[in-house]
């Protein structure tokens, strides 16, 4: 229970601080139950790599102890930033389209991995 308060908090965190970076179209996606590798991946765009870069540069800076690792801050087409139970990901408008991170995680009518074998 105190995991998910504090998972919570930092997701808000981070949220409002994209909005104050002024990235758009952000997106919260919980994946807890469908997935071990996070609890939420947040997926933001920026207009430019350099609006990439300084979004994220500055979530990094204020969040340090937090922050895990982050990839993707040569090309910034598209960087991540791993909180652990966290995923950011900041696009470029045109390479969040190709990639469709949101459509990949969006909760449609998968069955569950585990109970369509056998």
């Amino acid at each position: 229970m105190v995991k998910n308060r504090r998972v919570n908090v930092l997701l808000d965190k981070i949220i409002k601080e994209l909005e104050s970076l002024k990235a758009f179209e952000i997106q919260s996606i919980n994946i807890k139950n469908r997935s071990a590798l996070a609890d939420f991946i947040i997926v933001a765009s920026g207009s430019s790599s350099r609006h990439i870069n300084s979004i994220v540069t500055n979530l990094i800076k204020s969040n340090k102890k937090k922050v895990l690792s982050s990839e993707g801050l040569g090309n910034t087409d598209w960087v991540i930033v791993d909180f652990g139970d966290i995923i950011v990901n900041v696009f470029k408008p045109e390479a969040r389209k190709y990639y469709s991170i949101e459509k990949i995680w969006s909760d449609n009518e998968l069955k569950d991995e585990k109970s369509s074998f056998g």
